[in-house]
Parts: structure tokens; C-alpha cells; sequence
């Protein structure tokens, strides 16, 4: 699964998941307002769908789902923060180096274009890239 929003025609990926992982729109889920941001299934998968209120009964009611939540939100806020500090002070090379280690169990299977757009550079520039190694 990947997460996306649309820039100028283009689609440009901002996160990939594997199996037995979740994935949602933080925004559209827990603010119940539009977001930019599309969920795409790369690969065939079994969705399950959690509405809102029920999220809330869990975690009113369950501790442990709740602590599971916080600790969740704790590494997507994480995986942001490398984010962002990999787009503004690492090359186009260690980028993908640092995709590859990130999205090890994952990265051979996702298609070339979305790792491109994911990192923010052309196709071009990742297929160079791989051909080093």
C-alpha cells in the first residue's frame, strides 16, 4: 500500500506500507475533513476498514489498543521527521539508500516511478543510481 497526493498531473508517493501494517489519512480520519492525500494498493490486498467511532470505542475501552496507537503514532511522527531531513540534506544516492534500508522487506516491489516520486528525483536519476551498484 502507498500513500500520494496528485501535483500537477503527477502522482508523487509519500509513504509505502507492507503486509500486517495500517495505513490512513490522519487528517480525513480523525479531523473528518478532505485531505490531499490518496491510499493506492499496489499489490492485490485484503483491506479491513475501521470506522472512526469504532477507533474511539477501542480506545476508550481497550488500553492496549490505545497504547498501540500512541506508540504507532509515535513512529509514523519518526519516520516523518527522517523524512523530511533526508529530502533537504541527503543526495538523490543516499536517499535511495536510505529507502532501501527502510523499505527492505518492500522496495523490490514497488514499482520505479513511485520510489522516484517518493524520493524526488526523475526516473532517469534512480535507474542511474541502481546501475552503481
Amino acid at each position: 500500500m502507498r500513500t500520494y497526493f496528485i501535483k500537477d498531473g503527477k502522482e508523487i508517493s509519500e509513504y509505502f506500507c507492507s503486509e500486517a501494517e495500517w495505513v490512513n489519512s490522519p487528517r480525513s480520519f480523525m479531523q473528518r475533513q478532505l485531505d490531499i492525500y490518496y491510499i493506492d494498493a499496489i499489490e492485490n490486498t485484503d483491506v479491513f476498514c475501521l470506522h472512526v467511532n469504532d477507533l474511539g470505542f477501542l480506545l476508550d475501552n481497550f488500553p492496549e489498543v490505545e497504547r498501540y496507537s500512541r506508540l504507532s503514532m509515535g513512529t509514523v511522527f519518526g519516520h516523518f521527521v527522517e523524512r523530511i531531513t533526508s529530502l533537504r540534506f541527503t543526495t538523490a544516492k543516499e536517499k535511495y539508500e536510505h529507502f532501501c534500508l527502510t523499505y527492505k522487506d518492500i522496495y523490490a516491489r514497488i514499482p520505479l516511478g513511485m520510489i522516484a516520486s517518493y524520493l524526488g528525483i526523475t526516473q532517469e536519476t534512480l535507474s542511474r543510481i541502481r546501475a552503481e551498484k
